[in-house]
């Protein structure tokens, strides 16, 4: 059944997650979730893609245009520029995992033209989909998790957490025997023309030493969980809303 996009959020995807959740499960329960008021604008949710026995899961912030209406994550131009730097690595997309902290595209209308701009979700809207991320993680005990953006890297490793920080360092976590964090791709293409090659050979050689780090035998193996992975608690204050005309910076970096 098409979801009404009138019916009152409920504050939580946990309100929809299903018993017993496996990967086609939650791929098919995510379009009906209602835990915040983003699925009213969006085309679909984008739910996370890639096998379950992948080592290696790569998290952005949400889904942009491209995304939002192919229902497939990072298939439009920050996408392809992951791939770029997949293939550098050696890491074969196919075998990696890919999805977003929040699962529906959340946009402002252009004011001169017909597209479709990112806005940056608030501290409620990531919390509200984290039940989502939780039960991917849950279900691949991925061996690296690598955040692509703040968004991402503060909604699994804490609102304080800085992405320029900790760059390209491997970072212990519960979620998963390593976690890096990077800029997002989308912050790539943002960069003045002529820095843009290299803000790309940057984030190319964040993503090299994640597939060195894959290349190293696994310290751990499976991690053991009493209650599986909680994601990080974030702040009260929420961003501006989508329709303020004031600007915001993206945190996609």
């Amino acid at each position: 059944m098409k979801q009404k996009k009138t019916a009152k959020p409920t504050g939580s995807a946990a309100d929809f997650i299903p018993p017993r959740p496996t990967l086609t499960k939650l791929r098919a329960a995510v379009q009906g979730c209602r835990g915040c008021d983003l699925y009213k604008c969006a085309t679909q949710a984008v739910f996370g893609e890639g096998p379950r026995t992948a080592r290696v899961m790569f998290i952005g912030e949400t889904p942009g245009d491209a995304e939002d209406r192919a229902g497939k994550p990072f298939v439009g131009p920050s996408g392809k520029l992951l791939d770029r730097a997949l293939e550098a690595a050696g890491i074969a997309r196919e075998d990696a995992y890919v999805t977003n902290a929040v699962k529906h595209f959340k946009w402002a209308k252009d004011a001169r033209s017909k597209r479709r701009i990112h806005k940056t979700p608030s501290a409620s809207e990531v919390r509200a989909c984290a039940p989502w991320l939780a039960a991917e993680i849950a279900l691949l005990e991925p061996r690296v998790i690598v955040c692509l953006g703040a968004t991402a890297a503060k909604a699994l490793l804490g609102r304080t957490f800085s992405v320029m920080k900790k760059r390209g360092m491997v970072v212990a976590s519960e979620h998963a025997e390593a976690v890096f964090a990077t800029v997002h791709p989308s912050a790539v293409l943002r960069a003045p023309r002529d820095q843009r090659a290299i803000a790309e050979r940057l984030f190319t050689a964040d993503i090299r030493k994640v597939g060195r780090y894959l290349d190293k035998p696994s310290k751990a193996g499976k991690r053991a969980r009493e209650a599986g992975p909680t994601l990080a608690a974030w702040p009260t204050t929420e961003n501006r809303s989508a329709t303020s005309n004031a600007r915001t910076r993206s945190s996609r970096r």
